[in-house]
């Protein structure tokens, strides 16, 4: 059995723990930011291939106590990194501290590139080269106020890059953090769903993958598959098995549309590419003017956030619209709005029924639940 550590999404740690329990993970244990679990390279593999809402999944090679940087070397330099991966591969370490006493994060993720670069050398005569970009193998510290844990990345890129997106407009959203989203939501494969404001297509993307059982990591590589305990036929089983769940693309009752033909033009083609075409239905339309495509069904949104200057009035003027448009043409549907903006309820003169911390990046947001009753839903 192996020890893992799956980060996430601040907000998303309660869906990610789900996940982990499909994959057959066991000793649980949801934490600020992301999970801890056990198991083998099965449940491994499983996590980094099926899960929509992780970043990476780190598995645990070392941990125990320190007080300065030397300890950090030490404990570094006693473990047989060659026994990990091949010194033909070029690596990069990540330091990451909570109320970490060091001084500097800087010299601690030097001292224990160093230490592994001095086994390396002790071991088999020559060191690995560090590549901070696009290295082969990530190797993570996890700091506290007097412990240390060292994980090497069992994902490579994040898990949130699917491969399927080329092209994205300005602040993109995340994919776990769709993905996330929509489950929050509740949205099930075959009921309605619309996203107005859709810039290149992120919520449709995840959602049409879900619709049609595409494994969100089929299209990628994973940082495992470097690894010295690599275990490629377990790895093509479960790969396989994933294969052979995929529907055939039909059209899945995803809509999505967006003011600036832009973003249209640059969610058709990332769901082109992807091979999702057939599955959402596209329109130019702004938010004001959208039908409801169905007599109920879940409307999400991420409106712009008012970053630059002359923005926030602009949407001070634009909520109210939104709002009457709801109340006027979505009765029975339930609404859900991703923002930093937590006037957005209030200019919307709408009630939300919940209202769910998430973090996008840094940026502190709320998803807001609406849910449009008919008649009027004012205070």
């Amino acid at each position: 059995m192996n020890q893992y550590f799956a980060t996430c999404p601040r907000g998303l740690e309660a869906l990610l723990v789900n996940e982990l329990r499909v994959c057959k993970a066991s000793d649980i244990k949801p934490t600020d930011g992301g999970v801890g679990f056990a198991g083998d390279l099965t449940v491994c593999y499983h996590a980094n291939l099926h899960s929509r809402i992780a970043t990476r999944i780190l598995m645990q090679v070392g941990r125990g106590q320190y007080a300065t940087e030397d300890d950090l070397y030490q404990a570094a330099y006693k473990l047989n990194w060659p026994n990990w991966f091949d010194v033909k591969h070029d690596f990069m370490v990540k330091v990451t501290g909570v109320k970490c006493p060091l001084k500097s994060l800087e010299f601690a993720t030097l001292r224990i590139k160093d230490a592994v670069c001095d086994k390396f050398r002790q071991v088999v005569g020559s060191r690995p080269y560090i590549d901070t970009k696009t290295p082969a193998v990530r190797i993570h510290a996890y700091l506290t106020v007097d412990s240390y844990q060292y994980y090497v990345d069992t994902s490579g890129d994040a898990l949130y890059q699917r491969g399927n997106r080329n092209a994205s407009i300005e602040a993109p959203l995340r994919e776990n953090l769709a993905a996330g989203i929509l489950q929050l939501s509740g949205w099930q494969a075959g009921q309605p769903l619309l996203d107005p404001m859709c810039g290149s297509g992120t919520f449709l993307l995840e959602a049409a993958m879900v619709a049609l059982n595409i494994a969100p990591g089929l299209k990628r590589g994973f940082g495992f598959e470097k690894l010295k305990n690599f275990e490629s036929d377990t790895w093509k089983k479960i790969k396989n098995a994933a294969l052979k769940q995929i529907k055939p693309v039909t059209f899945q009752k995803i809509y999505g549309s967006d003011s600036d033909l832009r973003a249209v033009r640059v969610a058709r083609q990332n769901l082109s590419e992807a091979g999702l075409l057939e599955a959402v239905q596209l329109a130019q339309t702004n938010i004001t003017e959208v039908v409801a495509p169905a007599d109920n069904g879940i409307l999400i949104a991420n409106p712009p956030y008012g970053v630059r200057i002359g923005e926030d009035e602009e949407l001070a003027l634009l909520y109210p619209k939104i709002g009457e448009t709801l109340k006027r043409k979505f009765a029975g549907w339930n609404t859900y709005f991703l923002t930093s903006d937590m006037r957005l309820p209030k200019l919307m003169r709408l009630t939300p029924s919940k209202r769910t911390p998430l973090f996008n990046g840094p940026l502190e947001c709320r998803l807001f639940e609406i849910k449009m009753v008919a008649g009027s839903n004012r205070k």
